[in-house]
């Protein structure tokens, strides 16, 4: 599960889907490292979140503070928009995201400390 909320950023920072088992594992550790703000060896929670809040802000490309099916398309095929647009208004606003992304970290947490190592 681990995998899943990094691949998840790591195909936020990239703007690219690819598929976990099509990358190495030393761009999970690049991918660590780089969500890793304090250098402690582990992504806490809020570091998570302060990640994909700015990833947020960066596909917002109207900054109209949603986000449309074309501004997440390099990133998310409809059915995973379907899945996070909640209120199926046919936008994403930051909370139905960040509830999303943090509901992907709070899974790969199998320590239930609040950290992925």
């Amino acid at each position: 599960m681990r995998k899943v909320a990094l691949l998840m950023a790591s195909v936020l920072c990239q703007f690219a889907p690819v598929a976990a088992q099509d990358r190495p594992a030393a761009m999970y550790q690049g991918q660590m490292d780089r969500l890793d703000r304090d250098g402690d060896g582990v992504i806490s929670r809020s570091e998570y979140q302060g990640f994909m809040t700015t990833a947020f802000a960066n596909l917002d490309k109207n900054k109209d503070g949603t986000l449309s099916a074309d501004e997440v398309a390099p990133v998310l095929n409809a059915q995973q928009f379907a899945a996070i647009n909640v209120n199926r208004d046919g936008k994403i606003t930051q909370s139905e995201f960040l509830n999303s992304v943090m509901a992907d970290f709070k899974a790969a947490d199998r320590g239930g400390d609040g950290s992925l190592q």
